[in-house]
């Protein structure tokens, strides 16, 4: 259950006013995170340096979520398309305590957040906020069977209303009792760090739609998407003039800030980012049915096959993650899915591998006999290379790449990884610099090769993007649920 408080100004005297309203405003300081550190920069040249952009996201319908595999977000394919121009990669990571965000920020824990952050005056003296992604209205969320509806904010004097501690939908209600001449009751709900609750307003909006209270404030961009999912709640009400919604970075790290706004500027004018917008807020029939399906990560799952995922990674000891992020690069979850090689089924098995492990082709695209077999592949593969790689995150990336081009290439980059000084029991800058080589006479020649040609690119862009899809399924998919 969410602890909460009630903040009310009791009026004794001029004097009690004054004094409730410093201890409103200390309140105020202390929901919204504002004892930041010293200030800390970490800019684009240094992004650039460690070919990194971590970005701070919430995990909400529009900022950062999956579906079927697939990581998605309003935010998230913005973030995806600016990182790709710099030639960096995207680290995300889950914020679940939006009070916290900012400070985060400041701290170092990322480099831009992206979560639907309102430009505030408050806020704005902490972060530096890029052009506007979008604007929107704060409005009212309050069920539409409610027979004390209200239908203008004026008449909210009186009422209770629960909403998010630090928000700018708290800055605003203690604004509106200033220009309606009353005290609402108004009830902070703190965030929580559990990864197994999403977006508190997004939480707020589900228990007006259940009516366990009765009002709450969302965005509006947000709140229309929320009404496909809950019809019941009525967001007519507006209690703010259009916000702008932007992108926060520190306030040193300006050469991000200029890279970014000249890249919206520009963005902006494209179909492409208007194509995304509509995607997200405008279609929103079809964003229904991605996040009220089983395989959104909004509702803890990612496949059809997720028991049969965990059942089979057991056997591997493996997070079943990392088996699902292996199965989406082999058929997308497609058990019918077939490759002109022959390769067949959910991991793409070939006749042959299937039969060693005993199971007919006829079976191949049964989901239940491909991942039996597919897995004992992967437990042998995993056998072979235990000898030689200790360490086990870096022995499921030569597991992979073996999954995918042979065990023998893969000894070979091994080989030509330790005959010119590089680390043969580490992937990543070491022997995958050498499978990537494997395709250059002057390496498949070698006479440390013994396999000869491989078209390198592959293996190494698979093992690339099965790990950097596990990451997102682990941002996503609660641990609770992975195990």
């Amino acid at each position: 259950m969410d602890t909460t408080k009630n903040y009310r100004i009791t009026q004794f005297s001029i004097i009690a006013i004054l004094l409730g309203l410093v201890v409103l405003h200390g309140c105020k300081n202390s929901a919204d995170s504002n004892n930041d550190p010293p200030a800390y920069s970490f800019d684009l040249d240094s992004i650039k340096s460690r070919g990194r952009l971590t970005a701070l996201v919430d995990n909400s319908t529009t900022s950062y979520f999956s579906y079927k595999g697939q990581p998605m977000g309003f935010e998230y394919e913005l973030l995806k398309r600016f990182a790709d121009l710099h030639e960096l990669e995207l680290d995300v990571k889950v914020v679940y305590n939006m009070d916290e965000i900012i400070a985060m920020l400041n701290r170092g824990k990322g480099d831009i957040v992206a979560a639907n952050i309102t430009v505030t005056k408050d806020r704005g003296k902490r972060v530096s906020f890029s052009e506007s992604l979008l604007k929107t209205r704060q409005v009212l969320i309050q069920h539409r069977k409610n027979p004390d509806k209200i239908s203008d904010a004026s008449e909210l004097g009186g009422r209770t209303v629960h909403v998010r501690g630090g928000s700018s939908f708290y800055d605003r209600l203690l604004n509106l009792e200033e220009e309606i001449g009353q005290n609402i009751d108004i009830v902070v709900v703190s965030d929580s760090n559990d990864r197994r609750i999403l977006n508190k307003t997004i939480q707020l909006i589900e228990q007006v739609a259940n009516q366990e209270i009765e009002f709450t404030i969302a965005d509006e961009n947000i709140a229309r998407v929320q009404k496909k999912l809950y019809p019941s709640i009525d967001i007519d009400v507006a209690i703010s003039l259009p916000q702008n919604i932007a992108w926060a970075m520190r306030k040193p790290d300006t050469l991000l800030l200029q890279a970014v706004n000249s890249w919206l500027s520009k963005e902006k004018k494209k179909n492409d980012y208007y194509t995304i917008y509509t995607k997200y807020f405008r279609a929103r029939t079809v964003l229904k049915k991605k996040l009220k399906s089983e395989y959104s990560s909004l509702s803890g799952g990612i496949s059809p096959y997720d028991d049969l995922i965990k059942i089979n990674a057991a056997k591997l000891d493996w997070d079943w993650r990392l088996l699902a992020s292996q199965i989406y690069q082999e058929s997308k979850f497609d058990p019918n899915a077939q490759a002109w090689t022959g390769a067949t089924g959910l991991l793409q098995l070939l006749p042959q591998t299937a039969q060693a492990y005993k199971v007919d082709s006829s079976l191949l695209k049964d989901p239940a006999a491909n991942l039996n077999a597919g897995t004992s592949y992967l437990a042998w593969l995993d056998e072979c290379w235990a000898h030689t790689i200790t360490d086990s995150l870096e022995r499921i990336k030569f597991v992979l790449a073996s999954f995918n081009v042979g065990l023998g290439h893969v000894i070979d980059a091994r080989n030509l990884a330790q005959k010119y000084g590089k680390d043969p029991a580490k992937w990543d800058n070491h022997v995958a610099e050498y499978i990537l080589k494997k395709s250059e006479k002057e390496y498949y020649r070698d006479e440390v090769c013994k396999h000869g040609y491989c078209r390198g690119a592959e293996p190494f862009q698979y093992v690339k993007e099965v790990m950097e899809r596990y990451g997102h399924y682990v941002n996503l998919i609660v641990e609770e649920e992975a195990n």
